[in-house]
């Protein structure tokens, strides 16, 4: 061989495909994908869907031409959630910079727990947990990426009960009293869940009264502490919520870790969804109270637009309470006589045994934009919310269900038919049937997405929600003329 020369390895199949593949994700999911012009979602019904899409699994390989326009298909008939006018979840929108750190991980494959197989990301994810704390207002502390909100506030439950019951560990629930957890009525379901999967039951999840934004009161909260005392139940978590699902609202975290503080019990803030307001001077007040906590919940796949899933599991403790409540010292993974320090084996604090790497999406992100980027993407998302509220203000038809306090818009779109009608004994019934047809119209024209619920005694209305960064004002003004155009001959 010459000298200089070089081997070029053979291009196989496998990497011509990728080659191939990720072309088509560049084109047809991230680039069109992300293109106002074209559609958030092609309708299809199931039984369609199932007709154009060969999903049926055979015994025999298929060419690589035949995978490729699996590949389009998959895009084609999937909704873009990275659409500027995609509306419907506390999700939205494609950072690129976050994407390529999925994909990284995904081609690295690599597992959480030992420093041995994961070592950049065993140290990235105490960087960036350290971070996250950092803006809760800790100094100290431990932590663990989860795999979503749910099954971090699942472990807030766990966590909560090895802390007051350490011996429950091994000798289970037989040898514990009756527990109670404390939650408002706007609470994530996931708390219930909880209490379900690990054996205290729903019937022992109290719901404290919330006021008429949405927000716990303190006082029926130790109402209700004082009664389940009272009736020989053990309370021992109280979950706070900061940016409830529905509404946005955010507990009073000050009044609420006082009633804790006087009783004893641990106290948990789910702030999945408003968590990233504290990387914003000009909001960061709205969760005043949350170093008080002993556990908080922060989701950065919603509003930073990290993508599914980066959610956040952060303790205020110091002690190795997780890895106390968590450990089974599987020989085989952690070993103690390493040749390295074996405090950077995390593994043992998590319930799982693989861990997906889910700190270097977000701080591929974090380091692209810093943390004013992040700032401004969190203070655009309000103001945009503040945008629309002003704007529905001056147009008929619109309903506020109340003034928002975060992103969350709720409001009832008043179709011209049912304007006369707002004082008939069946307006209301009527209305509720207008958020579902007006969701079908769009949904089938593929303009946008945007998601209604009905709550309490109150009819379906519309939850909007704006965190896509490259959402514009002029994508806002879209909205609202979409839902003009959808309704007008309602």
């Amino acid at each position: 061989m010459a000298e200089g020369s070089s081997t070029i390895p053979k291009d196989d199949k496998g990497n011509e495909f990728l080659r191939k593949a990720l072309d088509i994700l560049m084109q047809d999911a991230v680039i069109k994908g992300t293109d106002r012009n074209n559609k958030v979602c092609e309708w299809m019904e199931p039984e369609d869907l199932q007709r154009i899409l060969d999903l049926k699994l055979k015994a025999h390989g298929e060419s690589q031409e035949v995978l490729l326009s699996y590949c389009k298909d998959i895009i084609r008939f999937s909704v873009k959630t990275g659409h500027p006018r995609f509306f419907n979840q506390l999700f939205s929108g494609l950072d690129r910079h976050a994407l390529t750190g999925r994909i990284l991980s995904e081609t690295l494959n690599t597992s959480q727990y030992t420093y041995e197989v994961a070592p950049v990301f065993v140290l990235m994810e105490q960087e960036v947990l350290r971070t996250l704390r950092h803006f809760i207002g800790w100094t100290t502390g431990d932590g663990i990426f989860c795999p979503g909100g749910s099954l971090s506030n699942m472990y807030a439950i766990n966590l909560a009960r090895f802390h007051r019951f350490p011996h429950c560990k091994e000798t289970g629930l037989s040898g514990l009293p009756r527990l109670a957890i404390f939650t408002s009525q706007e609470s994530h379901y996931s708390v219930r869940k909880g209490a379900a999967f690990m054996g205290i039951g729903t019937d022992n999840v109290i719901h404290v009264l919330s006021d008429d934004r949405g927000k716990m009161i303190p006082e029926d909260l130790e109402t209700k502490i004082l009664k389940a005392k009272l009736e020989g139940s053990v309370p021992f978590l109280v979950s706070a919520t900061c940016g409830t699902t529905v509404f946005g609202a955010f507990d009073p975290l000050q009044s609420v870790a006082d009633v804790c503080k006087r009783h004893g019990v641990w106290l948990h803030i789910d702030a999945a969804w408003g968590g990233s307001a504290l990387l914003s001077n000009k909001h960061r007040h709205l969760l005043n109270g949350i170093d008080r906590a002993d556990s908080v919940t922060w989701n950065p796949h919603k509003m930073l637009g990290v993508g599914l899933q980066c959610s956040a599991f952060l303790l205020k403790d110091t002690t190795g309470l997780l890895k106390q409540c968590h450990a089974a010292n599987a020989t085989y993974l952690f070993q103690t006589d390493k040749f390295y320090s074996v405090k950077y084996d995390t593994g043992d604090k998590s319930i799982q045994c693989g861990q997906r790497v889910d700190c270097l999406k977000l701080w591929l992100m974090w380091k692209a934009l810093g943390s004013e980027g992040l700032e401004r993407r969190v203070d655009d998302a309000l103001a945009h919310t503040r945008y629309l509220v002003e704007e529905m203000k001056t147009r008929d038809g619109f309903i506020l269900v109340m003034e928002p306090e975060f992103v969350n818009l709720c409001f009832w779109y008043v179709p011209p038919s049912l304007r006369a009608q707002k004082h008939s004994p069946d307006f209301w019934e009527k209305l509720g049937k207008v958020a579902p047809i007006l969701k079908e119209r769009m949904i089938k024209k593929g303009s946008m997405m945007i998601g209604y619920q009905p709550h309490e005694n109150q009819v379906n209305f519309f939850r909007q929600i704006v965190v896509n960064p490259e959402t514009t004002k002029e994508d806002l003004d879209f909205f609202l003329n979409e839902i003009e155009r959808l309704g007008e001959n309602l």
